[in-house]
């Protein structure tokens, strides 16, 4: 225990140290991501005059917000530009990487849940350049999913170079994924809770010190260049009535219904553009075309979207057009990520979430004149409502809110307002805007990294089929006999072929002494209990709670379907060493994962006769699950890792009842004749 401490204290310091450095390689990210996005604005928009006064204005010039401009354009250019962006974002993203499609934070989820943090090294400079693009050309998308992909690549890439085991690495994710958001924001505790409520999961102090050292660094150097400036200037806020309480609470419930509708939309978008008989790299074209159609009778949609944000904080948009803008932003938001374009979907949120408040807040205001605070109030609580009803993340989107006020009379119904909107939202569907573009790619997070190990490991795989069985007729001097002679802590007795109860071995110890007088008139049946037992079905994490009773280290496993047929038994150490054994083997699978290319097939020498080899499913495992298999058993081979089949494929860690289908790729290893005879049984 000694040693393990001295070795997590020389870890601890080191990641601090990364923790500094990340913080100032994702505030240089988050800085020249935002010069980019201003060149391109410049551009698309502007064209050499424009590039010109950028120029003029100095790199560090807030990216500006291209409604007035797309007014002047002709329509021709405004159809224009914007599709023109599409294609060339989707060409980039057809054929060079397919992870900067997208918002980039579930690209940053799988990444660190499924391949241990490690990220492929082109995402760094393809996702700046097709998000920038996007985002310049008037897509309607954030800055904020993107800043945080660049920074959490920039992260796993130092990792790697420094071959950080996996769950550092995943640490230093976190570190790049928090110093993008608090940098954007200047708002370093939202960026440490958005690393480790959403990209990590994770509120270990060993992870969280190293992320809030790197959130706090990257706020102070984004202020050292930009300025210490909030992201939206929001209004004086006060409750005018406690009363008011209630209608936040109403305005929660209503933004979590936005919400889903809000996510639901992007998968219906995606699915839409999919059916379009146009190239795959066409289809953002396409989408770019109807943006900038709708950009001619809303040109707000363009873009980030902050200019249209601060007029709704400040009360300065008619209702009407509140309703109009919320409307067209969703529409907008869904084409531009459904057709393939990359860009955030945190700033699309807290447009529609400052619209929905708005507007709502607005019509209060009509109704109990002088009851209620103003439109933009509710604007900036709704902001954070429709943040933590679409990422299923309340706590971030409560301290994101309350860092940009610095009020604490939005707190009370700050809260009431975001835990509503992310309850309903989760209750009228699963999934987060993150989560199902996963799901949709058949990533589960909650299975596929259930910190639970023993839910994944089943009975069957351990029992002893032979388990030490007494008929209950036995005699008492037997029952001793075979309890003296047994390895077993535990008899079971049977009538039949029926299993009738447990002899416990500490329950026969109190009646030795006694041995004399109950020789002759005790027999198995009178010292029997209740047994413990699982079925072959069950997982060894129901075993362990049985085992925790504290009554015996053996339980009775039965047939699932008839309780009362005894099929062998299972003992506590079997099951404590099969957990050893699968988390060892997923640390070694997670760090095979950030090493190992999968693009083709070769081996690796392990020494004493044993190799690791990268191969495609040979033809007789397609269609059966690990369970089917039963490749250790027959051969000694192990399977440690799957890709999924296809470019698009994810690399993960195997169940046994995980299904092998055409196309996939296995990491496996054990004697290298083993191997080599893989597949031909």
């Amino acid at each position: 225990m000694e040693s393990g401490a001295r070795r997590s204290e020389g870890w601890y310091p080191g990641m601090i140290l990364w923790g500094t450095v990340l913080g100032l390689a994702g505030a240089v990210g988050a800085v020249a991501f935002r010069v980019l996005i201003r060149f391109f604005q410049a551009l698309f928009f502007e064209g050499t005059e424009g590039v010109a006064a950028f120029w003029e204005a100095g790199l560090l010039a807030d990216p500006v917000d291209p409604t007035e401009t797309a007014r002047a354009l002709p329509v021709g250019w405004l159809l224009f530009i914007p599709s023109l962006g599409g294609l060339i974002v989707g060409v980039l993203i057809t054929f060079l990487g397919r992870e900067s499609r997208g918002p980039g934070v579930p690209e940053v989820m799988e990444a660190v849940a499924l391949n241990g943090g490690s990220m492929r090294r082109r995402v760094l400079g393809l996702k700046t350049l097709t998000a920038a693009i996007t985002i310049g050309s008037g897509g309607s998308a954030g800055r904020e999913g993107p800043i945080v992909q660049i920074g959490a690549a920039l992260a796993s890439q130092l990792g790697r170079f420094l071959k950080t085991p996996p769950r550092q690495l995943r640490t230093m994710v976190g570190c790049g994924a928090a110093a993008g958001i608090a940098a954007t924001f200047n708002a370093p505790i939202a960026g440490a809770l958005f690393a480790v409520e959403i990209i990590l999961g994770d509120f270990a102090v060993a992870s969280f010190t190293p992320i809030v050292i790197a959130s706090v660094v990257a706020t102070v150097a984004s202020r050292g260049v930009l300025g210490n400036h909030p992201a939206f200037e929001v209004p004086l806020y006060e409750i005018v009535s406690g009363m008011e309480l209630l209608a936040y609470a109403g305005i929660g419930v209503v933004t979590g219904a936005v919400a889903v509708l809000f996510t639901r939309s992007l998968g219906w978008s995606e699915d839409l553009f999919a059916r379009l008989p146009v190239p795959e790299f066409a289809r953002a074209a396409v989408g770019g075309l109807c943006i900038g159609a709708l950009a001619l009778a809303v040109p707000e949609i363009l873009g980030v979207g902050y200019g249209t944000i601060r007029g709704a904080l400040g009360a300065e948009i008619a209702i009407g057009s509140l309703a109009l803008l919320l409307v067209a932003k969703l529409l907008a938001t869904a084409i531009t990520i459904g057709s393939g374009g990359s860009g955030g979907v945190f700033a699309p949120s807290l447009f529609l979430g400052a619209a929905v408040g708005g507007l709502l807040g607005g019509g209060l205001e009509l109704l109990f004149p002088g009851a209620v605070g103003s439109s933009g109030a509710y604007a900036l609580v709704t902001m954070g409502a429709m943040v933590a009803a679409t990422t299923h993340a309340p706590i971030t989107a409560i301290i994101m809110i309350f860092e940009l006020t610095q009020s604490i009379e939005v707190i009370p119904p700050l809260m009431a307002a975001c835990v509503l909107s992310s309850l309903v939202a989760s209750r009228l569907y699963p999934d987060s805007i993150y989560t199902q573009k996963l799901r949709r790619r058949g990533v589960d997070l909650a299975r596929d990294d259930d910190p639970n190990v023993l839910k994944t490991l089943y009975v069957r795989d351990l029992l002893d089929r032979e388990p030490e069985v007494v008929p209950a007729a036995a005699s008492f001097d037997e029952v001793i006999d075979r309890i003296v002679n047994s390895e077993h802590s535990e008899l079971f007795v049977v009538n039949d072929g029926r299993l009738v109860g447990s002899i416990y071995l500490r329950e026969v110890r109190r009646l030795l002494k006694e041995q004399e007088g109950l020789r002759a008139i005790v027999v198995a049946a009178d010292l029997v209990q209740d047994s413990l037992q699982v079925d072959e079905d069950d997982d060894l994490d129901a075993a362990m709670h049985l085992f925790s009773r504290g009554i015996t280290d053996e339980l009775a496993v039965v047939d699932p379907k008839d309780p009362a047929k005894l099929v062998g038994s299972l003992r506590q150490p079997d099951v404590i060493a099969a957990y050893n054994q699968e988390v060892l083997r997923r640390d070694l699978a997670a760090g095979i994962s950030n090493r190992i290319s999968l693009a083709g097939e070769h081996t690796v020498d392990l020494g004493g006769h044993y190799v690791l080899q990268e191969r495609r499913a040979p033809p007789s495992f397609v269609g059966k699950t690990i369970k089917e298999m039963d490749v250790r058993r027959r051969s000694g081979v192990q399977i440690l890792l799957v890709r999924s089949a296809g470019r698009k494929g994810r690399i993960r860690v195997p169940g046994p009842d995980d299904r092998v289908e055409a196309g996939d790729h296995l990491v496996i290893a054990g004697p290298r004749a083993a191997v080599e005879e893989l597949g031909s049984f």
